[in-house]
């Protein structure tokens, strides 16, 4: 696994201004994986001032010519995709099987869609006398996180290319190496020098250099809510537009007559995914009081055959989180969930058996949450369930939007009709109907603390467009 010793600026791979570095280590065994340079101001003003200057060209590209490459970066990411899955799995320690079947394949699906869209899409419309342009918003900064590292690069890299934008990305720092293997990708596509930049450097320094920079004209960034804010406020201080995409704490409300086995197993599949570092994770599952201790069984049955270990072993359906801090962060919420008096039923804060070398929870599931506990009201963003009591379907719509995020859920019901009835009433920017399937097409982001703006399908694409009218 290689990694450059230097930044994507302008077409090619530059020394860094300063000799700073980030160590990548692999969280299933802590073993150092590559070294690459951490930037920081300087960096970030080069990159910024290369988008600025190829900006002109790309925005004045033909759409058809803008979707050509996108495609071409799309054959090569899937020609590619076997390698995007090994570095993944090394620098972020998900199991192989996903990382092959998500955080290799749905970039690919994203870059897809852009690509189509960007052909098909009418950058110009007539209303009236008026002719309506949609133009590009203009220098992008993105910053990424670390646990869907590729699908979060390409999210946003996709319809910023799609719409004519050029762009600075500066991605997580415990996942640079699939970063860097993105920006080969670009140069490959033939996308002109500078439409794309790549500074990888530390949150609090090039990331702040990057919100901070006058000469963005928008602030992507996914990452928590927390963070989010901070970036918000220093993008805003320029007037940049911004888009935040941030935590969650999603609601999976089972609704009385559902299929109780069907939506358990599901619940606890989609929280043991990616170690639960997933910020649309339904890490709340609420329940009907006649059956709580019915779905309480089942969900401990379920979280026994998430076999933790080693990535690479096939068996493995729960890989370490990310890093030592992200362990001590979801272990300290666990013993919290026991001390406010929630009743543990699977996993507990102990590492697993055999697996003390790396950064290992064991997935867990508490029963007896009341909706006023720390582990039902804040983002845990580790393999951790949480089951919660409602006593009518009143009760169950108070607790599901009793939150201050609103990113995500899911609602199961005998009765489609009345599924969607209670879908609609949920503060939530998406919600799963009888475990309907993530659609790529679709607009993704939340209500509330959980994001401003929209990512993915038309909607991620109008995220980089800003409109003027022409009176004819």
């Amino acid at each position: 696994m290689k990694a450059h010793d230097g930044m994507y600026i302008d077409g090619a791979w530059r020394p860094a201004a300063g000799t700073g570095t980030i160590e990548v280590t692999n969280p299933a065994d802590g073993t150092l994986l590559a070294t690459v340079p951490a930037g920081g101001p300087e960096d970030v003003a080069a990159a910024v001032r290369a988008a600025r200057a190829a900006l002109p060209g790309w925005a004045a590209t033909p759409p058809a010519e803008r979707a050509a490459r996108l495609d071409a970066l799309r054959r090569i990411l899937t020609d590619r995709r076997e390698e995007i899955a090994r570095t993944v799995t090394a620098e972020l320690g998900s199991p192989l099987t996903l990382s092959q079947k998500v955080h290799a394949a749905v970039p690919i699906a994203v870059c897809t869609g852009y690509a189509e869209l960007a052909a098909a899409y009418s950058f110009e419309e007539r209303l009236g006398n008026s002719l309506v342009l949609r133009e590009p918003v203009g220098v992008v900064g993105a910053i990424t996180p670390w646990n869907y590292p590729l699908h979060q690069i390409v999210a946003k890299a996709a319809p910023a290319l799609a719409a004519g934008c050029t762009m600075v990305l500066k991605p997580a720092e415990d996942t640079p190496l699939v970063a860097q293997l993105f920006a080969e990708a670009v140069d490959e596509a033939g996308v002109p020098a500078g439409v794309f930049n790549l500074v990888t450097g530390l949150g609090p320094v090039a990331g702040q250099a990057l919100a901070e920079h006058e000469d963005i004209d928008l602030l992507s960034f996914t990452g928590s809510t927390a963070v989010g804010r901070r970036i918000g406020a220093a993008a805003a201080s320029g007037v940049k537009r911004v888009a935040l995409e941030l935590g969650g704490k999603s609601a999976n409300v089972v609704l009385p007559g559902a299929d109780l086995a069907k939506a358990v197993k599901a619940g606890v599949a989609n929280v043991m995914s990616n170690s639960g570092q997933t910020c649309s994770a339904w890490t709340r599952m609420l329940v009907d009081s006649e059956r709580y201790e019915e779905a309480v069984r089942l969900a401990a049955e379920a979280t026994a055959k998430y076999t933790t270990g080693d990535p690479l072993d096939e068996a493995t359906r729960v890989g370490p989180l990310v890093n030592a801090a992200q362990r001590e962060r979801v272990t300290g919420y666990i013993e919290r969930g026991r001390e406010e008096g929630a009743r543990l039923v699977a996993g507990g804060a102990e590492p697993p058996e055999g697996a003390e070398r790396g950064h290992y929870v064991r997935p867990t599931v508490f029963a007896d949450v009341t909706p006023g506990m720390t582990i039902a009201q804040e983002e845990i963003f580790g393999p951790v369930l949480s089951l919660l009591k409602y006593e009518d379907t009143e009760d169950a719509l108070r607790i599901a939007n009793g939150t201050v995020y609103g990113l995500a859920g899911a609602v199961w019901s005998e009765d489609e009709e009345e599924a969607v009835a209670f879908a609609r009433r949920m503060e939530t920017g998406q919600v799963d109907i009888n475990g309907g399937r993530f659609n790529p097409l679709a607009p993704f982001g939340g209500y509330k603390q959980s994001g401003v703006g929209r990512e993915l399908g038309v909607h991620g694409l109008e995220e980089y467009l800003q409109t003027k009218s022409l009176q004819l």
